[in-house]
């Protein structure tokens, strides 16, 4: 029996982990959850799994969560309390970090110094706190096995190889829906264009990260930290078919690669059911007739790539102030604030006016995340108020 604590349980990967924890049969087990405040959703996996605790952040959502249930029948926390309480919840063996941005540091940490497993979907925790994890002597391989379909594909392909062996890694992008475009055309991308991938089924933000290249930044700074690499190891090659997910390249020269089709769901099981493999019923990759192309990033009209690798570059606090202003600048374009070309333009104006802490501490992860959407928050003002 192996029993599982969700993190983000409401979100896209959290509904596909249940999915494959269903599948998998009855040596795998639901035993805790949390979301942040979708409690119609939550009520209905509550119901149906029966966890020994749930949690949801929202005040409010959890008042309806407890008024929908039975009190007396079901363990409802909230509040980052109870994110925490799941996050380290006793009986369970893995926990899955499937939770979306900044909030996923302090649990991811807390597990981390509880010895559990970590199935890891949240890499902002990673690029806000990678730095501090690994000062604690918590940043193991063993215990952390990424879901996100690259870096799954990296570990898969690395095995049990020592980081002296490691040449180079390519980290594979499909260029998002709006690829080959100019800025004159992405000032007119529309939320519901770019919510839109042409290969992945994902949530409105990371689908947004995806569009603008802002996710792969953050897939490079995760990676940096995940294997112990440095950044001139790690290249992002655009590969529009998303069927080869990423490549390890050795120091003898030899490349390996993961393939497989574009389904959240095979990292998700592979992840679970770790150091084995279980059988699934997922469609398979035919390679016969298939055409696989690979080709360089657009830099100059996606330019938070870029802003990415200058904040691994920098490192201390910047790469949170990177993350937390991408996080309200994806939010404000989301609500038709600002533009799609507004992103990485609030992100680069808050990066200029930081000066990173060398060797932060928590407190410090936290300050800068406030500062950076705060002064994000300041500068879209500042353009809405040009626009009008």
């Amino acid at each position: 029996m192996k029993n599982i604590a969700i993190m983000g349980c409401t979100g896209s990967i959290g509904r596909q982990t249940i999915e494959v924890i269903s599948s998998l049969g009855p040596e795998y087990r639901v035993v805790a959850m949390a979301a942040g405040k979708d409690d119609k959703q939550m009520a209905g996996q509550i119901a149906k799994i029966n966890p020994e605790v749930a949690a949801i952040y929202n005040s409010d959502a959890a008042e309806r969560l407890t008024n929908n249930l039975k009190p007396d029948s079901y363990d409802i926390r909230s509040g980052p309390e109870g994110q925490l309480a799941v996050a380290t919840w006793p009986s369970a063996d893995l926990v899955v970090m499937a939770q979306v941005g900044f909030s996923g540091l302090e649990p991811l940490i807390a597990a981390l110094k509880e010895g559990k497993m970590i199935a890891l979907a949240n890499k902002e925790s990673l690029v806000t706190g990678g730095e501090i994890i690994e000062r604690l002597g918590l940043l193991k391989q063993e215990r952390i096995l990424p879901i996100d379909s690259e870096h799954s594909a990296i570990r898969q392909c690395l095995e049990s190889t020592s980081p002296g062996e490691i040449n180079k890694i390519y980290l594979t992008a499909s260029g998002g829906p709006f690829y080959g475009w100019k800025k004159a055309d992405l000032k007119k991308v529309t939320p519901v264009m770019a919510i839109k991938h042409p290969n992945w089924k994902m949530g409105y933000k990371i689908s947004v990260d995806s569009a603008t290249m802002i996710n792969k930044g953050l897939e490079v700074m995760e990676a940096k930290w995940l294997f112990g690499l440095d950044l001139k190891q790690i290249e992002v090659v655009i590969h529009r078919q998303s069927v080869i997910h990423s490549m390890v390249e050795y120091i003898d020269g030899s490349i390996l690669a993961q393939l497989g089709l574009p389904d959240m769901r095979l990292p998700i099981q592979y992840a679970l059911t770790y150091p084995e493999r279980r059988k699934s019923g997922f469609e398979r990759f035919n390679p016969i007739g298939r055409n696989l192309s690979f080709e360089e990033p657009d830099w100059i009209n996606f330019p938070g790539l870029e802003l990415a690798y200058r904040a691994a570059r920098m490192g201390g606090t910047m790469p949170t102030v990177f993350n937390g202003a991408n996080e309200i600048s994806v939010e404000q374009f989301l609500a038709r604030k600002i533009n799609f070309t507004d992103i990485p333009t609030v992100i680069d104006a808050a990066m200029r006016e930081h000066t990173p802490i060398d060797k932060p501490e928590i407190c410090d992860i936290i300050d800068a995340d406030n500062w950076s959407r705060l002064k994000s928050a300041e500068f879209i003002a500042s353009l809405q108020r040009k626009v009008n």
